[in-house]
């Protein structure tokens, strides 16, 4: 189990006391204390990477030999930001390149579930996360996947994960947890492939995440005494305080597609510890990261709703290093990881310096340290196996050659939700193929991309555009070939635009390519930096707009969540269409 521990313990004693020398001091500070709440004045030293001592009694007096004194003249001294729970792969940069972009932003640690490149590569997915994070200027800590794929039997991905693969990924270095844990129906029943995984993780003195949107209850009491501890899908007030209430711990999640603060804030307000409160980010883009910002962002959005700095603070470092159960992590006090911000202002949250492990690594929003290209053989492995595609794949046949019948579609209840209903109605056919109502309804296909002849086609109702076609091989969680399309011959031209570049998100139009961003890396990563990632992104967002997903700030992700068969209440997949509270399949055609 990863403990965070001096190398030389006996040479940090020696510069608590003032014995030996320390390599920095952190001079003329206000300094966050996360355990009081208090903003105190005072000297932060730093020995090998640890803080060795934290003066408060006599700030601005240098007693001790020190190799190097930072007047910080009056800023905020605050421990480095950690991410309770995000994916990597949404941010659609590699390990290395997201490091690039968020340490100028205060993040120091995330906590990070790779199970979108273990459902793409399955172990070998998982470890190339990891080896593609070591020696890096931050600490990129994993969780393994627990639902790989999130629903068994509804669904085909490029792996399967169980207790085996827990057992052999608990051995990587910086595994920390089991990742959420989001097939609750199965805990709830006590199916054995879950608790199976919860008792291995267990075994390893890991933590268990947890992800239970709107369970309520005694659904919740079961899930709870299952063991998951966290959850971070929680987005109405009086969801979040019951959850909080039972001892769940929230993790407050601000994403590119998700924005819950201020919903949570609401049901929290009266509470009177904040013990269990943390702060993730989940899935935010690359674009979202340069602009905004990362976890400073989500503090901000906070503190706006009317959460107090320190406690803001606290839910972003001390909190979130309790929830993984890792010491010595998340304070600015004796013993602790010297992973330190200094910024001028605690609502605005723009970082003046970044250290990590008593390291300067990013100054003005600019890094100082370079961090090394390094190239794995992972990386250039085409991950989209299917046969080749025709126009007629996409076709929604119809039991019938002509006439009315009566059918099962998926229908979003809001433009900016992804929370889905199954709902009915009578449609035209017309030669055996099922034609579109109007322009608020698309078809809508899943196509396996790991080996299997699987292509499902159904309706959609709302999802927001009205003509043309997205695809896109970024589709939680199995990331198979998903698309929404007006016409076959408009489907068929994104799938071979993606296949051409192994994969990414592409934007069709009257037989026209408006915009491709690709991922070539399992279908879901850049080989680009952040800055390049954000223009293609942003011209891919410009051409969905285009196509009629005009009401919702982020039209990027519309697409990503389809076919996820644990978001409430009817989606899709390559097999066919899933009620998610059941995990059974609906008849698309429910008379015959």
């Amino acid at each position: 189990m990863l403990k965070i521990w001096p190398k030389n313990i006996r040479h940090l004693l020696q510069a608590a006391r003032g014995q030996a020398e320390s390599d920095l001091v952190l001079s003329n500070a206000r300094i966050v204390n996360v355990f009081t709440g208090e903003i105190l004045p005072g000297d932060v030293y730093v020995c090998d990477g640890f803080i060795a001592h934290v003066e408060y009694a006599h700030p601005g007096q240098i007693d001790a030999p020190v190799k190097q004194v930072v007047n910080c003249q009056g800023q905020y001294v605050i421990p480095g930001l950690i991410d309770a729970h995000m994916h990597i792969e949404s941010t659609m940069l590699t390990p290395r390149n997201f490091c690039k972009a968020v340490l100028p932003k205060g993040t120091t640690t995330v906590i990070t579930d790779p199970h979108e490149i273990g459902n793409v590569f399955g172990v070998e997915g998982v470890r190339y996360m990891h080896e593609a994070s070591e020696d890096l200027p931050m600490r990129q800590l994993i969780d393994i996947p627990s639902c790989v794929p999130s629903v068994p039997g509804k669904e085909c991905a490029g792996a399967a994960f169980g207790a085996a693969e827990v057992e052999e990924l608990a051995s990587l270095e910086r595994v920390v947890g089991l990742a959420e844990i989001m097939d609750y129906p199965g805990v709830i029943r006590g199916d054995e492939r879950m608790l199976s995984e919860i008792e291995t993780a267990v075994a390893h003195g890991l933590y268990l995440q947890g992800h239970a949107p709107m369970l309520s209850g005694r659904d919740l009491s079961a899930y709870l005494c299952a063991g998951p501890i966290s959850d971070h899908e929680s987005s109405q007030a009086a969801e979040g305080l019951e959850k909080f209430r039972q001892g769940l711990r929230i993790d407050l999640n601000e994403s590119s597609i998700c924005h819950y603060a201020k919903n949570l804030l609401t049901g929290l307000k009266g509470s009177r510890y904040l013990d269990t409160l943390n702060i993730c980010t989940d899935d935010r883009e690359s674009a979202d990261l340069l602009r905004v910002g990362h976890i400073n962002d989500v503090l901000r959005i906070c503190i706006a709703n009317g959460m107090d700095p320190v406690d803001a603070v606290k839910c972003a470092t001390i909190n979130n290093a309790r929830e993984i159960h890792l010491d010595r992590l998340g304070a600015v006090a004796p013993g602790y990881a010297a992973d330190l911000c200094v910024l001028p202002d605690l609502k605005e949250m723009n970082m003046h310096q970044v250290y990590y492990a008593g390291q300067l690594v990013a100054e003005d929003d600019q890094l100082v340290v370079e961090i090394p290209e390094k190239h794995f053989a992972l990386e250039d492995r085409d991950s989209l196996n299917f046969r080749t595609l025709k126009r007629e794949d996409f076709l929604l046949r119809a039991p019938m050659e002509n006439g009315k019948i009566r059918i099962q579609y998926v229908d979003y209840q809001k433009p900016d939700s992804s929370y889905t209903v199954c709902a009915s109605r009578d449609v035209e056919v017309r030669d055996g193929v099922v034609q579109l109502p109007d322009s608020s309804f698309q078809y809508a296909a899943v196509v396996n991309r790991y080996g299997a002849d699987h292509i499902f086609v159904a309706l959609v109702h709302g999802i927001g555009i009205r003509e043309g076609a997205l695809a896109s091989t970024v589709s939680h969680d199995s990331h198979n070939l998903t698309l929404v399309y007006d016409t076959p011959d408009n489907a068929l031209l994104a799938a071979n635009t993606l296949k051409a570049c192994h994969g990414g998100m592409t934007a069709v139009r009257d037989g026209q390519v408006l915009a491709v961003l690709p991922l070539p890396i399992a279908g879901l990563l850049s080989k680009e930096d952040a800055e390049h990632t954000a223009i293609a992104t942003d011209q891919l967002k410009e051409a969905n707009r285009s196509l009629g997903l005009t009401r919702i700030p982020n039209p990027l992700l519309r697409i990503a969540v389809l076919a996820l068969p644990v978001v409430p209440e009817i989606k899709l997949s390559d097999l066919g269409m899933v009620d998610v509270a059941s995990q059974e399949f609906v008849p698309v055609f429910p008379e015959n």
